[in-house]
């Protein structure tokens, strides 16, 4: 096992394209680190570059204590797992396995106990006398997996492993993600677009755009404390709710308004956030996430820092446990170019439904026992305590730490 450092690291490609600008990041030995951002940021060729699938263009990689910079991918002492099984068509599950280790030159005792070993782990020891072409989607990607198990690396690499399975695949396939790191601990670079697998699978999650690294922290952190609006939209789905806003105080204390709604803004939330006293009777933007709203019908508590908003829904969307609630604000919508950056991640699910007129459409997340219905007036209530608070111009999270002086 090994960290996995990245200094100061570029890719140039012909014609000036900078796929990677400048790339700090330091990947500790034995986490698990997911790089995340809209298509084409940069985090496949990250990935290869780590690999040594690509070459830098500038900075430095260390894997362990070696620079790799010049070192083939062979020597680097990684295993990868690609989107495409990569599995060779002819060979049993068992021949799979082992293939890499034969090429190593390995003993046949230390092989057949290696891929004994992955075997079990991956519940594939019924299916090793089988060929690729009889096994499922998801005990295929478990081979792969397999193969870069039995190599015994320093780190492993996998590129968006999981995307080419069904939605219940998946959800199994995190599980043996995570029971496989846990008993492991070899240190993963993982690369998805999938929101569920970076919030359940990453120690660390690293959020990239146009190749620059925008924020590296905890799942939980990245969702609860974005140091900007890219990083707030892009996180999180449904997707963070926006609108201008003017931060205001009178005698009742201070309040954010919008689209004819006012919401109180607490007093502990100026202590959390320094600075954002300053743009009283300023214009701002407003996020607020939609799992901070609920009916006030079914909220369980209704005490301070709940603030009331009357809505009509043009839009449920019934998930079981929850009811999505679309309806729209009089607000423009925020046409800023990190928003804008935020949608644009290539997944077609996020795609927001044409709007007529100069409105927002918003969505809530309330429980179930809702039963609300499309064309209902509904009151939402929302804690006004995970209100967020961005600079029109910047599109800085106000009172972030990392943001302070800048």
């Amino acid at each position: 096992m090994a960290s996995i450092v990245l200094n100061s690291v570029d890719k140039i490609y012909a014609g000036g394209v900078k796929a990677v600008n400048g790339l700090n990041l330091e990947i500790k030995d034995g986490e698990f680190m997911v790089l995340v951002g809209p298509s084409g940021c940069g985090k496949s060729t990250a990935l290869r570059m780590i690999a040594g699938l690509e070459d830098i263009s500038g900075g430095e990689i260390v894997i362990g204590d070696r620079v790799v910079n010049h070192l083939p991918p062979k020597d680097r002492d990684i295993a990868m797992v690609f989107q495409n099984y990569a599995l060779y068509p002819h060979m049993t599950v068992e021949e799979n396995l082992a293939f890499g280790l034969k090429l190593r030159k390995m003993p046949k005792s230390e092989i057949q106990k290696r891929v004994n070993d992955a075997a079990r782990m991956l519940g594939l020891e019924q299916y090793l006398k089988r060929k690729p072409a009889a096994l499922s989607g998801g005990q295929r990607q478990r081979v792969a997996m397999g193969r870069a198990i039995v190599r015994e690396p320093q780190a492993f690499l996998m590129d968006e492993p999981l995307s080419n399975l069904d939605a219940k695949l998946r959800v199994s396939m995190r599980a043996s993600l995570n029971q496989m790191h846990e008993r492991l601990g070899v240190t993963t670079v993982y690369v998805t677009h999938d929101q569920v697998e970076v919030m359940t699978l990453g120690d660390r999650v690293c959020v990239l755009r146009d190749g620059v690294l925008q924020q590296v922290d905890t799942p939980q952190n990245l969702f609860d404390d974005p140091v900007n609006l890219f990083v707030a939209g892009f996180m999180g789905s449904p997707a963070m709710n926006f609108a201008y806003a003017e931060l205001v105080r009178d005698n009742g204390g201070a309040t954010v308004a919008f689209a004819g709604y006012r919401l109180p803004v607490p007093d502990s939330t100026f202590a959390e956030k320094p600075g954002l006293d300053r743009y009283i009777g300023r214009k701002i933007i407003l996020g607020i996430r939609p799992s901070d709203f609920e009916d006030s019908g079914s909220a369980s508590g209704n005490g301070a820092g709940w603030a009331h908003i009357p809505v009509k829904a043009t839009v449920t969307e019934e998930l079981g446990s929850e009811i999505n609630v679309l309806f729209t604000i009089d607000a423009p919508p925020v046409e800023h170019k990190d928003t804008v950056a935020a949608a644009n991640d290539g997944d077609d699910e996020e795609t927001s439904l044409p709007l007529t007129g100069d409105k927002s459409l918003w969505t809530a997340r309330v429980n179930a026992r809702s039963h609300v219905r499309p064309g209902q007036d509904i009151e939402l209530v929302v804690d006004t305590h995970n209100l967020h608070f961005f600079d029109v111009d910047s599109g800085l999270s106000i009172g972030h730490e990392a943001n302070i002086g800048r």
